[in-house]
């Protein structure tokens, strides 16, 4: 596939400093571009280099007024170069249809174009919506519901009765519906509390690699409206994860937490169980979180505190143990003089 400059501009909204006419055949990076690619100018020290790039045509804030080469200004660079690559370099899906080594239950229901791949195993009484893509290897338990234009990829499980909005991506081999960690304890041992809930994963969700959601005790644990995560994401039973909210690799969320909208929790975090983010919070990297968060407060460090207060904690790190050489010398004068002091 291929656009002309002004073609792109059309899609992304942009307004063209240049040849409008210029045909544009692929996107690529920014340093690496040739002259018949796009790219973008993702802040402004990639902005500074605009003279010396190489391709087709830029993607750049409409804030640049520089006239170098062919521009399209657009208010948000970023999203308007992840259009076009999904203009210029289109997923391709599998074919419809349902492989001859697929194994599919009793009183299966679908849409239209829905292609079930080789070995994928599909339960009793479960419900697809159309243009449904299941890759090798997935299994879907026995009542499952799954909306339209769904993608779940290889290796992917889903458990039984578990429910799927629309227009989600699930990626390999993340597990929903697997049972939540309930042991109530027996005297020295532990009794196992069964986990009789679901997990609901809302409208255009995407999940990464190798996460798994837990089924809830009683109820549901709850993906809400166009959630992102990272690969390698625990979330635990009856969590509910708030509208477009962010979480990203190797964090971990306890149970019962409830997680506001527009959240965005940073690599290796971990949430402790029943507390409360609120919306627009921010975690850290690798921050511990152990007591609610207000909405719209930013923390880092663990245990978590505010991020303006951990960067000061971090940057008096390498000074303490000169601190505490100067503690333990003062220590001894005071300890001398007191010494003194009782003597005479």
């Amino acid at each position: 596939m291929e656009l002309t400059i002004a073609e792109i501009a059309h899609i992304v909204n942009g307004d063209v400093c240049g040849d409008a006419t210029k045909r544009i055949l692929r996107v690529a990076a920014f340093d690496s571009a040739g002259a018949d690619d796009v790219t973008f100018a993702m802040n402004p020290e990639f902005e500074k280099k605009l003279a010396s790039c190489a391709a087709g045509a830029v993607i750049v804030s409409r804030k640049v007024t520089a006239a170098t080469g062919n521009l399209i200004r657009v208010d948000n660079p970023h999203v308007a170069f992840a259009k076009i690559i999904e203009r210029l370099h289109p997923a391709e899906l599998p074919a419809p249809g349902i492989h001859t080594s697929a194994v599919v239950g009793h009183h299966f229901c679908s849409g239209k174009d829905v292609s079930i791949a080789a070995c994928a195993v599909i339960g009793n009484h479960v419900v697809c919506g159309s243009r449904v893509t299941i890759y090798p290897c997935v299994v879907i338990g026995d009542g499952v519901v799954i909306g339209d234009d769904v993608v779940i990829y290889p290796n992917v499980t889903i458990y039984d009765r578990c429910r799927i909005g629309n227009r989600v991506t699930i990626h390999a081999g993340t597990v929903i519906g697997s049972e939540g960690f309930g042991f109530a304890p027996d005297g020295g041992q532990y009794h196992k509390v069964p986990q009789v809930g679901i997990v609901q994963i809302d409208d255009d969700v995407e999940l990464g690699a190798l996460n798994t959601i837990d089924r809830a005790a009683l109820g549901k644990t709850w993906i809400q409206r166009g959630v992102k995560t990272d690969n390698q994401v625990h979330v635990a039973h009856n969590v509910v994860v708030g509208e477009d909210t962010i979480i990203v690799a190797q964090t971990g969320i306890a149970g019962s937490v409830t997680i506001g909208k527009h959240v965005i929790i940073l690599g290796k975090a971990g949430v402790a169980d029943h507390l409360t983010i609120g919306d627009n919070a921010v975690i850290g990297n690798m921050a511990g979180i152990g007591k609610d968060v207000a909405a719209g407060e930013v923390l880092s460090g663990a245990p978590a505190m505010p991020h303006r207060t951990w960067l000061r904690v971090h940057r008096d790190f390498p000074s303490l143990p000169g601190m505490k050489k100067k503690m333990d010398g003062l220590e001894k004068r005071l300890s001398a003089l007191e010494k003194k002091e009782k003597e005479s």
